[in-house]
């Protein structure tokens, strides 16, 4: 396990893709602190920036910054096919499909807009590189709903590059890719001590092989 930075307070690692959070419980020390503290979710297959608070405090100070949306988290994904746009931001209400599995997005107007557990998520977007087939981007979301980034992009027509759930049906998938294309690479956040720190990972060795290989 990879640790990018700790500190009496937070531990903060580079999560693998393929670790659950029970995975990670298992990696952490057997104190039972750790194993409680860690503050937000990545997807099993996304990679990143993730955190795991060292006491109760700590734990609480750093959900409350993601709860009242403070914290400033920034993604990598491929998505399939061009987006016309350089950038943009979606806004929509998401809720999860009758089978429960799966979120939807749709319009925040209309009559679904009263739909029971609806929430408001917001991802601003920019593209980095353009491809024959895809698109890579880097996406802000600016609200913590479940799959959100994944769900965007499908909404848009344009789904993260792999993603099994979100997909369309005979999606074109590059060759070797195993997971889907979606990595947590930074994330800024307040310290106990008041000062900010923004932690960073790197595009890991697999996802970069795919963009190496793709035109």
């Amino acid at each position: 396990m990879k640790i990018i930075y700790q500190d009496k307070d937070l531990l903060v690692i580079d999560k693998p893709t393929g670790w659950t959070i029970k995975k990670i419980e298992e990696k952490l020390p057997d104190n039972g602190l750790l194993r409680k503290g860690i503050v937000h979710r990545l997807d099993k297959e996304t990679s990143g920036v993730l955190l795991i608070a060292k006491n109760d405090e700590s734990l609480q100070f750093f959900q409350k910054q993601f709860k009242n949306r403070r914290v400033e988290k920034s993604y990598l994904a491929l998505v399939v096919g061009n987006i016309k746009e350089n950038s943009g931001t979606i806004k929509t209400l998401i809720s999860r499909n009758k089978k429960g599995i799966k979120q939807r997005a749709y319009l925040m107007q209309g009559p679904e807009k009263e739909k029971s557990g609806a929430r408001i998520a917001e991802t601003q977007w920019k593209i980095v590189k353009k491809y024959k087939e895809y698109t890579l981007v880097q996406a802000w979301p600016k609200t913590g709903r479940k799959h959100q980034i994944r769900v965007h992009f499908s909404y848009l027509n344009h789904p993260i590059a792999g993603d099994k759930l979100y997909s369309f049906k005979n999606q074109k998938t590059p060759e070797g890719l195993k997971r889907q294309f979606l990595h947590a690479e930074s994330l800024k956040i307040k310290m106990p001590g008041g000062e900010t720190k923004t932690f960073y990972s790197e595009l890991p060795k697999d996802l970069k092989q795919i963009l190496c290989q793709i035109k």
